[in-house]
């Protein structure tokens, strides 16, 4: 019992460390793969406006991801309105070598970050909605466990 209650004292404790976070989710795709009519989407609350903010696309692939990168679409909206879209185009793998890019998990598990926008201004506080889509040449990519998107405040 005694070293339940430290791991959940540590867990918080490092949790509580992260104070540039504003917000953070992920979305498990539990069959292990990514389906190109899966848009992923989060809401987030901004409400200082005075500050710059960097957004990340967090991505959970396995060693079964059969390419050596993967595009996102990406789409920033407030009250329905569209803000930012672009298409991402990252590395998980070296493209020579195949050795994989990223935090190693649990064995064949990799977790990645990569920037959506940096230092970016929002002009009204309130809530935001940002979408995520694969766009692969195949309907379903196989290796692609988890996407998600972080909110943090930048460096001033």
């Amino acid at each position: 019992m005694r070293i339940f209650l430290s791991l959940v004292v540590i867990s918080v404790l490092c949790g509580s460390c992260d104070s540039e976070r504003i917000f953070e989710d992920n979305v498990e795709f539990r069959d292990r793969n990514w389906k190109i009519a899966q848009s992923v989407q989060f809401e987030f609350q901004i409400a200082d406006t005075s500050r710059r903010y960097n957004l990340w696309m967090n991505i959970r692939n396995s060693l079964d991801y059969p390419y050596a990168r993967i595009f996102v679409n990406y789409d920033l909206q407030k009250d329905s309105a569209t803000l930012n879209k672009k298409m991402i185009a990252a590395y998980l793998f070296d493209q020579k070598t195949g050795k994989p890019f990223g935090n190693t998990g649990l064995g064949d598990i990799y977790d990645h970050q990569f920037p959506i926008l940096k230092n970016y201004s929002f002009d009204k506080a309130g809530v935001y909605k940002i979408r995520l889509n694969q766009f692969m040449r195949m309907d379903t990519i196989p290796g692609i466990l988890a996407v998600g998107v972080r909110v943090e405040k930048a460096e001033e």
